[in-house]
């Protein structure tokens, strides 16, 4: 079966780690790529040997030879950019947010499946091999029943209002950028729904949220969640439960896991990849659109839809 041409846009350093990562992935090829300067394109085209570049988005959208796109802009130009190319008949990988607000996915949702195409949240932690271990852990029963996650995320952003971290008027705040992450993996490993928020956040001048930390009640599972652009924290997640817990350093990009009972390390795991990560779930998603899916059964639209909802209920104590 041939593989699926994908059209990039953006130019950026998170489209950098995917177009490289792209090189292993065995069922996909990079054929275009579009920015906003047609010169910012043609360099990026050169540097990754892509065939097409564009200068506008549109012009992408419209070209037949692309399958899917990879939406890797600011988190404001996410529902546009992703509804446009879903008008134009592409199946869409978005990053993360992939919206920043629940109506708008709940917009893209109900307008990809009208139309037949394939859309996903780019959460891609969840498609590393050190969280499928993880998660095999668990459901073999190896750490009981889980009562606990622990999970934070967090670097040292110094605060300058025009930049993307801290724009207000591009959806900045380390709860969008970063903060996803400890409540995806939680969310990922509890599958429940959240009862409880008890929140606590510092906001910069601008009043965008520089530190958040959250405490999550999962029915008897509890989980605490922090994210900041003060410091750096542990950027550990911990999956706890009864007979023991596993460890991931630097979860949301994984490359190993640790498994304990009490004190002792009975258990590990590393991929030794020589990737950043993304070419997992580019692979997953197309496999997923040559075998005719129209959705993830990892990133649900509904998932990332429960998502969008719990930044919301986290906003709404800033």
């Amino acid at each position: 079966m041939q593989p699926l041409n994908w059209g990039i846009v953006s130019t950026g350093r998170i489209a950098e780690q995917f177009v490289s990562d792209m090189a292993a992935v065995n069922n996909g090829i990079v054929h275009a790529v579009a920015a906003r300067k047609l010169t910012d394109a043609q360099a990026f085209a050169q540097r990754h040997n892509i065939d097409k570049a564009y200068g506008s988005y549109q012009s992408l959208f419209e070209d037949q030879d692309v399958d899917v796109i990879y939406i890797g802009t600011p988190h404001t130009f996410h529902f546009q950019q992703a509804r446009d190319a879903i008008l134009a008949g592409k199946h869409v990988l978005c990053e993360k947010p992939i919206t920043v607000s629940s109506e708008q996915c709940r917009q893209l949702s109900t307008l990809a499946k009208s139309r037949g195409v394939y859309l996903m949240e780019a959460m891609w932690t969840y498609f590393l091999p050190a969280i499928q271990q993880a998660k095999a852990w668990v459901d073999e029963g190896r750490i009981g029943t889980i009562k606990h996650v622990k999970a934070d995320f967090g670097y040292p952003i110094e605060y300058n209002p025009n930049s993307r971290e801290y724009n207000a008027d591009l959806a900045g705040g380390c709860l969008l950028d970063m903060g996803i992450y400890p409540i995806a993996i939680a969310s990922y490993f509890l599958n429940r729904n959240i009862d409880y928020w008890h929140v606590n956040a510092e906001l910069a001048p601008n009043g965008v949220d520089k530190d958040v930390i959250m405490l999550a009640e999962f029915g008897e599972a509890k989980a605490t969640l922090a994210t900041s652009f003060q410091c750096k924290l542990n950027n550990y997640a911990y999956i706890i439960g009864d007979k023991g817990y596993i460890a991931l350093h630097d979860f949301w990009r994984a490359k190993s896991c640790e498994l304990y009972h009490l004190e002792e390390r009975v258990d590990y795991f590393e991929d030794n990849r020589t990737t950043f990560g993304f070419n997992y779930e580019a692979e997953a998603v197309g496999k997923d659109i040559l075998s005719g899916k129209t959705e993830s059964e990892v990133v649900t639209h509904d998932r990332s839809l429960w998502l969008q909802q719990q930044m919301e209920r986290v906003k709404t104590f800033f």
